[in-house]
């Protein structure tokens, strides 16, 4: 300690909301360089290490072969495959002084691709497996949580390649399998959920989540084993209902019902239905929506859905993807006057209406079924509609995941209804498909000389991510408690004392210890008090710490288990040997 490069702090950094990013800057893990850009000192990378050295292992038991790509990559390529545009404002992009563009990857599709294109022609070399583990860079717009979302980390990201689809299925599964045994390793809880595969392509997706409450995704999960992103659950669609008995529709005044608490009230006062109350989940609500495309382009359309729901622009931008989706802005609802914010009804969207061939695009949540009848807007102010019904009175151009997902809604599997949580996403895996092979020419000859192309997948686990979901899964409120395997030293010797005796012991337990194969961090210091060096201790967080000081007069040394808080009293010359062991056991 008296030579390790660190400096720890006792007070949070200003700007960390979340206890990985506070302790991993307080125990000298990392350190700010911009929002969302760390520098990594000596003991994060020995944890990064550690991490890399796991998944390594696994991708080669896999039969995964690794290479490394630049980061400073070409234009051209991504031009090809429409990335240079579809990724938008997050692709990092300069020029050199030929005035040549260039991109920091955020991913490396095309380089794998390219690379196999160039080297492979022939289906005897398939399948193939290959993966890297590099720096990538994402210019995000809201970077966050210290390294769980920046704008630069470190990437493992592996892909498939293969003759056909059963190779592809078969190559899935086989990193599927390894990916869940790497973060058995590590010791890092993890749920596999559905997902959708947005700006990637592809068909299969899966997510590797964390369950955290300070994670940025949410998923579902259902009692029978349903697992999915609340992004990629789909809404089981409703029974055509009959509305031979529904009269006409009629409005009625609503004035000033900005709500749909209020809107309910008064229908019930105006118009009060023959067989129960009108209820919120009776009411359709319209929400006008923008969706700009890489490129800038804006187009304004309105989703239609139960008014007991809001609208989660998530799973709506998940469907448009790789469009950016937000609420439509008055500039946006200028162009479009028959839209009166709070009654807008869909008698003027829609395939049926003949208001203007520019109308918006009018798409429909799946829980509005055909033949249901509703309360809406009227599209003037102050008044809405009532009994229109879906597929009589009103049509629309599509369907869209829309509405937000709830406690209680059934799987739509059938396997009962679903609890909602929240996660920290640490691996991801596509099934590509033929969309980069395609678009890039990588093509092999079959076994009847035929060139055909080649199918892909796609591999990803965040590497600094993991080690920040490790430091979440993995503290308490006076530091970090890292498991066996991954900390950056295995035991944490602390001399506490002002004797040469004590140093001289605590020193001797250190050589023997590292000669018996375990991982040390001696803390030697001289001129720094027990107290301060007990809190780097519980802040530095090494599974195991060995106290050398007022025991020792009597030939005993203090062994504690970070994690549990276990104290036990060990023999100085038997400390080595008992450490080697309670490490071996975890």
């Amino acid at each position: 300690m008296s030579t390790l490069f660190v400096r720890t702090l006792r007070e949070d950094p200003a700007d960390a909301e979340v206890a990985s990013h506070k302790l991993l800057v307080r125990g000298g893990y990392v350190r700010r360089v911009a929002p969302g850009i760390y520098s990594w000192l000596p003991l994060g990378l020995k944890v990064l290490a550690r991490i890399e050295r796991v998944i390594r292992e696994e991708m080669d038991r896999a039969g995964s072969q690794e290479v490394h790509f630049p980061a400073l990559l070409p234009r051209e390529p991504y031009e090809a495959t429409g990335r240079w545009e579809d990724y938008g404002p997050t692709l990092f992009k300069l020029r050199d002084r030929k005035d040549a563009d260039y991109l920091l990857a955020p991913t490396h599709e095309e380089m794998f691709a390219l690379l196999v294109k160039d080297l492979y022609s022939s289906y005897r070399d398939l399948p193939l497996s290959l993966y890297q583990i590099q720096t990538k860079y994402r210019d995000e717009a809201r970077p966050r949580a210290g390294v769980i979302r920046g704008r630069e980390f470190v990437m493992k990201d592996a892909y498939s390649f293969d003759i056909d689809e059963a190779g592809l299925d078969a190559s899935y599964n086989a990193m599927r399998e390894a990916y869940q045994r790497i973060f058995d390793r590590l010791g890092l809880p993890y749920v596999i959920c559905s997902a959708v595969s947005g700006a990637m392509g592809g068909s299969r997706s899966e997510e590797f989540l964390f369950p955290c409450e300070i994670g940025e995704d949410t998923f579902v999960l259902s009692e029978g084993g349903y697992a999915a992103n609340a992004e990629a659950v789909t809404t089981p669609p409703p029974a055509e209902a009959d509305p031979s008995c529904v009269g006409e529709p009629f409005t009625v005044r609503t004035p000033g019902a900005s709500t749909i608490e209020a809107l309910v009230r008064d229908v019930n006062a105006a118009a009060p239905r023959e067989d129960r109350p009108w209820r919120a989940q009776d009411t359709l609500k319209n929400v006008v929506v923008v969706a700009v495309q890489p490129d800038g382009a804006r187009e304004v359309f309105v989703v239609g859905l139960p008014g007991d729901r809001e609208v989660d622009l998530r799973r709506v931008e998940a469907a448009l993807a790789p469009a950016e989706v937000d609420l439509a802005g008055p500039e946006d609802l200028a162009a479009y006057p028959e839209l009166v914010p709070g009654y807008i009804g869909p008698q003027v969207l829609g395939p049926q209406s003949s208001r203007r061939d520019d109308r918006p695009r009018y798409l429909l949540d799946p829980r509005i079924a055909r033949g249901s009848r509703w309360v809406t807007g009227a599209n003037q102010a102050d008044t809405h509609v009532v009994d229109l019904v879906y597929g009589r009175d009103f049509e629309a151009d599509g369907t869209i995941e829309a509405a937000e997902i709830r406690d209680g809604d059934q799987a739509p599997d059938g396997s009962g209804p679903l609890r909602l949580a929240r996660g920290v996403e640490i691996g991801h895996i596509f099934q590509l498909g033929r969309k980069y092979a395609q678009a890039l020419g990588l093509t092999v000859l079959d076994r009847d000389g035929r060139s055909v192309v080649v199918t892909m997948g796609s591999y990803g686990i965040g590497v600094t991510r993991v080690l920040a979901a490790l430091a979440e899964a993995n503290h308490d409120d006076r530091g970090l408690a890292w498991p066996v395997g991954i900390a950056p030293a295995d035991v944490h010797i602390l001399a506490t004392g002002r004797d040469d005796a004590v140093f001289d012991a605590a020193g001797r337990i250190a050589r023997d210890a590292e000669a018996a194969g375990v991982d040390v961090l001696y803390d030697d210091r001289r001129k720094v008090s027990a107290g301060v060096k007990f809190a780097d201790y519980e802040l530095l967080g090494m599974p195991w710490g060995v106290v050398v000081g007022r025991g020792l007069a009597e030939g005993r040394v203090e062994i504690r288990n970070r994690r549990t808080g276990e104290r036990t009293d060990v023999p100085v010359e038997q400390a080595p040997a008992r450490l080697r062991s309670l490490i071996a056991d975890e």
